[in-house]
């Protein structure tokens, strides 16, 4: 068990994705997540990092209203590992993410990822970086976590910190209710690039020292045109991130962006009214005005001014 505080990943394996260099401002969260023992404002908790591990995990909002971002968390200074996921549309001759029989046919969003008209009909776990959140515990009675309650839209960028390097992906899956409720899973590719052969479909990155960061708000979004949805390669798609997870990185501890936004309200550039119904803010989903923060209304199933 790692409970170090320290940005150290010593003893890793190679990896054929070179990845991006960690910002200082991200280093310095990690730490102090690290550190902090445990999350304060703990959203959803009872989670489970592997199979047989303790339910110490959970998804941690101690920086919504000012970073606009949420996050995994441990506790004793752990964050999450690192397990692999092969649903969706695999490329052919990969279909058997390594013998492992633990997959499904799509995506949760794959609906939304055939709708941008891009060529493809879902995300392709050797291909596309994408990151699994929120949890459906609703057939067995495990816990169940939307995190577009807390502002965190469908096919938004997440920032993976995994060894000295970071990635950025996208969140494109929702764990399912066929076993313990767990956190901390990611595609095929994004695996790789992070440990290279060390991880499949058959072998998880144990250690829970992996940060992964989703980001509030619509402007997270990269929607049909910013991303290369129809990429053939790991590094095409992820690289296809870039501008916007820079710009979205910079909200982190003042990192440098030109305009964060109003920390009560992060999703939304410029300087939006402040927000304190976390969850319910401008660009949140909605069936009616009572879903919306203050005098924000619901247009189109989306809170707005």
């Amino acid at each position: 068990m790692k409970t170090s505080a320290t940005f150290l990943f010593a003893g890793l394996l190679a990896s054929p994705a070179l990845g991006r260099q960690v910002p200082q401002n991200v280093r310095d969260l990690y730490n102090s997540i690290r550190a902090q023992k445990s999350c304060n404002n703990e959203l959803k908790g009872g989670f489970y990092s592997q199979e047989g591990d303790s339910k110490n995990f959970g998804y941690c909002g101690d920086h919504l209203s000012d970073y606009g971002i949420m996050y995994l968390q441990g506790k004793n200074g752990q964050l999450v590992n690192m397990d692999i996921d092969c649903d969706g549309a695999l490329g052919e001759g990969d279909g058997s993410c390594d013998s492992s029989t633990d997959t499904q046919g799509q995506t949760t969003f794959q609906g939304d990822v055939e709708g941008y008209g891009k060529g493809i009909k879902d995300l392709n776990a050797y291909i596309h970086s994408f990151v699994v959140l929120g949890n459906d515990g609703s057939k067995n009675g495990y816990i169940t976590f939307k995190p577009e309650q807390y502002g965190v839209e469908p096919l938004s960028l997440v920032a993976v910190v995994c060894g000295d390097k970071m990635f950025y992906g996208v969140w494109g899956d929702t764990n399912g209710d066929d076993g313990p409720p767990l956190v901390g899973e990611v595609s095929d590719s994004l695996g790789r690039a992070c440990y290279g052969d060390a991880v499949n479909g058959n072998q998880a990155h144990d250690d829970n020292d992996i940060l992964y960061i989703a980001f509030t708000g619509s402007d997270a979004v990269p929607g049909a045109n910013g991303a290369k949805w129809n990429a053939d390669s790991f590094s095409s798609f992820e690289s296809s991130l870039g501008s916007l997870g820079d710009r979205l990185v910079s909200r982190i501890g003042g990192g440098g962006g030109s305009n964060p936004g109003n920390p009560g309200n992060p999703g939304n550039p410029g300087n939006p009214p402040s927000c304190s119904w976390q969850g319910h803010c401008l660009g949140a989903k909605c069936s009616s005005d009572d879903d919306c923060d203050g005098d924000l209304q619901c247009k189109s199933h989306k809170c707005s001014q």
